[in-house]
């Protein structure tokens, strides 16, 4: 992302360079940890979007529900990056061409589903981040066949809390390297400019496909029928020309996503 019209670019992280980011950010003369890996794992079945009368996070906002249903308190995504308020936020969307939903946030089993209380089931790691968030990444394993997502449910259901959990791997999706690598990468070259890069690996021996939908979108702040500090304007985003998507917020400014790649497709959504 960059702010106005500045065009983002790369960061090399070294050592000296990250020192002198932390001094500045310290001495608040420029704001470096206003990007950052901030974006939730899961907002779905938190207690922070819970409206039931009897306090049931996990039945009043189910994983089935979060294509579908509004946050209010914050977001979540897969190997994403939003500002330290949570207002406009980044992720990937990925789809194998078999799952029935789009791969949007990581799905998990909650508290009363595991024979060991609530657990994510997917396969992700943490690489890389400097203290101020500078350099980012990030790894993501995708199955080429169907997210198993009952079977986990009902297998870890049927499991007592003396045996071991059943996970991902056991269901054997990543059986001869079908799956897919996706890393995220992010770099600044100053506090609001921001280099995404997105990788895409297939370890299999034989081609699949894989769609990859890079993701932009404001925390929804303004249908909640209140106003003041918190409470902003409804927002917009818009595509300018063919590469790049201008997002405009009262208490952020105006951003820009670039995308340099010029066979990809850039769509704006609004309403």
């Amino acid at each position: 992302m960059a702010q106005a019209t500045k065009r983002i670019a790369s960061a090399a992280p070294t050592a000296a360079a990250e020192a002198a980011r932390l001094h500045e950010d310290r001495r608040r003369e420029r704001n470096w940890k206003r990007w950052g890996p901030y974006l939730s794992e899961r907002q779905w079945g938190t207690v922070r979007e819970d409206y039931s009368e009897r306090g049931a996070a996990w039945d009043y906002f189910p994983h089935d529900h979060a294509r579908s249903r509004t946050y209010r308190w914050g977001e979540d995504g897969l190997l994403g990056l939003c500002d330290r308020e949570g207002r406009l936020c980044f992720s990937i969307a990925l789809w194998n061409g078999r799952d029935p939903i789009l791969k949007e946030r990581l799905f998990g089993l909650s508290g009363p589903e595991g024979n060991h209380g609530e657990d994510v089931k997917e396969s992700y790691f943490y690489l890389d981040s400097t203290p101020t968030h500078s350099y980012m990444k990030a790894l993501y394993k995708y199955p080429q066949s169907e997210f198993p997502y009952r079977l986990l449910v009902e297998e870890n259901r049927r499991r007592g809390k003396h045996d071991r959990e059943f996970e991902l791997a056991d269901t054997g999706v990543f059986d001869a390297d079908r799956y897919f690598d996706v890393f995220a990468e992010y770099a600044k070259t100053s506090p609001d400019d921001v280099l995404i890069r997105i990788t895409v690996a297939n370890r299999a021996s034989e081609p699949a496909r894989l769609d990859l939908l890079p993701t932009l979108w404001f925390r929804n702040t303004w249908t909640w029928g209140r106003t003041g500090e918190g409470y902003w304007g409804k927002p917009s985003i818009a595509a300018e020309g063919a590469g790049a998507l201008v997002a405009d917020h009262e208490s952020m400014g105006r951003f820009r996503l670039f995308v340099d790649d010029e066979a990809a497709e850039v769509l704006a959504k609004t309403g």
